[in-house]
């Protein structure tokens, strides 16, 4: 589910140990990724929502099913828990 506002900036597999990934612009320089997903319900300049489903988790890249999930700030990784609501 999209952490928050955006638009779909990347919906594809063309990153290599991404697996099938999702970017999401949500402005002021913040983006979000999640990637090993099994299916992208998303396409790229697709607006979505908060909560919105983008994918569905899988192991695509990996050797287990599991979500990377990370955001950035200008490009540079932050940790999430300073941004995400804590329920």
């Amino acid at each position: 589910m999209a952490a928050s506002d955006g638009r779909v900036v990347y919906a594809g597999s063309a990153i290599a140990g991404l697996g099938r990934l999702i970017i999401i612009d949500h402005g002021n320089g913040f983006l979000s990724a999640y990637a090993h997903n099994n299916k992208l319900v998303v396409a790229e300049g697709v607006t979505v929502s908060r909560g919105e489903k983008i994918a569905e988790m899988g192991s695509s890249g990996t050797d287990r099913v599991k979500l990377h999930f990370e955001i950035r700030q200008r490009g540079v990784p932050i940790d999430p828990l300073e941004l995400l609501p804590s329920s």
